[in-house]
């Protein structure tokens, strides 16, 4: 009798876990169970996938254009900025920027708590109701919209910032600043609807605001040491891998056929393939004009270049990609390729931006935006139902006035709290890394490892551990010797 006890035990405690419904006298109740709800779950579910694997291509572009010593330091921020925006985005920032149709904020579903049925969900997120999609994918693919944004941040801020400012501003990003100002444009908030702004996937609420907090942060760190001159011209400090910079940016363009399509919230009728198409035209048109321009320049063809040539047609295709035909996507393109190489020519003469993400992210955001105003067609206008024809159909500049007046609200008041929050944590626990922690690299000053340990330590020293101040003796040496040669021939 006590050995069956000692099994039914188990036994029962098991199929509770299996069989929640048995184990509480109730089935679940699905929230959407129609096959067109489970199609779209389906294929926002895919879409958000894919956009969460654009973290990837922000790690690849990141340590590729680093140097070797800052190559790993980029995988702990990722993973880690990844993980708090995704805890935070669910308690809190979900219901700012989706909770009910207020001009400012949302107020319902923290936590995703929405209720068991299509009627409750609909009340606390109306979207639910309106797409005949499930709240839970719906939240998450929101999310990784945020995460992405995110990641434009601190892509410039590469090989001098400290760890602890990721951490203190990705908290205040996911939860507050990018959920209230995605209501305003893609929840329902003023500037959607009072203003009619047109921001299909986000090259305002991703990627301008992306880029605006990352210029906050660089006023205020910084540029990295030699980067310019005695006479104030700036220097390449070339990144250690081209390569990676290239599979980078390929997963973001892959990334992108979820960021945009997937937009559209639902498979049925097809028409996230025409978003497809239009994205892909765009992101190749920016390549081309990039390159080209460039070679004008130089006479060479510029790797980096071409990959962010990539990106700005892919940021300035994100706002029409769900309102412009097919022939404007490849115009749209190709000015955000010549924008970004005289946008980031320009801005390393005054601010040191890594990767290129201010032009990429920002000034190529801004032009997918306003492109709006110009090439917006009246069919597709009329099917998202938000704000008017371009100017090229209407003969109106009513339409780009929105587009304008939405670009300068998100970009200043992204800005100015940035740039506080920014100036706090410098003035508190502090925003660069000391001199020394920046020429022996982030990889062993910020995380006691090197990306590439082989690089910088010599053989006999594996097996006798690190030394004081976090790195053998004879490597620490070989940086300062390393770091020695590249500020000689810097200048």
């Amino acid at each position: 009798m006590k050995k069956r006890l000692l099994i039914a035990g188990p036994v029962a405690a098991i199929a509770s876990l299996i069989l929640p419904g048995v184990a509480f006298g109730a089935e679940p109740t699905p929230i959407l169970d129609t096959p067109e709800a489970s199609i779209n779950a389906m294929w926002v579910i895919v879409a958000a996938v894919l956009v969460m694997f654009m973290q990837a291509g922000f790690l690849l572009l990141e340590v590729g254009f680093s140097r070797a010593k800052n190559a790993g330091a980029g995988v702990a921020k990722v993973l880690v900025n990844f993980s708090i925006a995704s805890l935070c985005y669910w308690a809190v920032g979900f219901a700012l920027a989706f909770g009910g149709l207020g001009e400012i904020a949302g107020t319902h579903g923290f936590f995703l708590d929405v209720g068991s049925s299509i009627e409750e969900a609909g009340k606390s997120i109306p979207f639910v109701e309106t797409y005949s999609i499930s709240p839970a994918a719906f939240m998450f693919f929101q999310f990784v919209f945020c995460a992405v944004s995110l990641a434009i941040v601190w892509g410039a801020t590469l090989e001098r910032i400290k760890f602890g400012a990721y951490i203190i501003y990705a908290i205040i990003f996911s939860s507050v600043l990018y959920p209230v100002l995605s209501h305003w444009i893609f929840g329902g908030g003023w500037l959607q609807v009072n203003v009619g702004m047109q921001d299909f996937a986000g090259s305002t609420v991703v990627h301008l605001i992306g880029a605006t907090g990352a210029l906050a942060a660089l006023l205020l760190l910084g540029p990295r040491v030699g980067k310019y001159g005695r006479n104030g011209k700036p220097r390449a400090i070339p990144g250690h891998s081209m390569p990676l910079v290239g599979l980078g940016v390929l997963i973001l363009w892959l990334g992108w056929f979820g960021f945009n399509p997937g937009s559209t919230l639902g498979a049925v009728g097809g028409r996230f393939a025409e978003v497809v198409v239009v994205t892909n035209l765009a992101a190749a048109a920016g390549v081309v004009a990039a390159v080209t321009i460039m070679y004008l320049r130089t006479r060479t063809i510029d790797i980096g270049m071409a990959g962010n040539g990539a990106i700005a047609g892919l940021v300035a295709i994100t706002a029409p990609s769900g309102y412009v035909e097919y022939w404007a996507a490849p115009i749209i393109g190709a000015i955000a390729g010549v924008i970004v190489v005289f946008g980031v020519l320009a801005i390393e003469k005054l601010i040191d931006d890594p990767v290129g993400a201010l032009s990429a992210h920002g000034l190529a955001g801004i032009w997918g935006t306003l492109s709006c105003g110009i090439f917006t067609s009246p069919r597709l206008a009329s099917f998202n139902e938000v704000g008017d024809p371009g100017l090229w159909y209407s003969g109106s500049l009513h339409q780009l006035g929105a587009q304008a007046l939405g670009v300068g609200v998100a970009f200043a008041c992204v800005f100015v709290v940035s740039y506080v929050v920014f100036f706090l944590i410098k003035r508190t626990i502090g925003l660069r890394v000391s001199p020394e922690e920046e020429d022996a690299g982030l990889d062993i000053s910020e995380h006691g490892m090197y990306g590439y340990p082989e690089q910088f330590i010599p053989q006999p020293e594996y097996s006798t551990g690190l030394q004081l101040g976090g790195a053998p003796a004879p490597a620490a040496a070989a940086v300062s010797a390393m770091t020695a040669t590249e500020s000689s021939q810097e200048v």
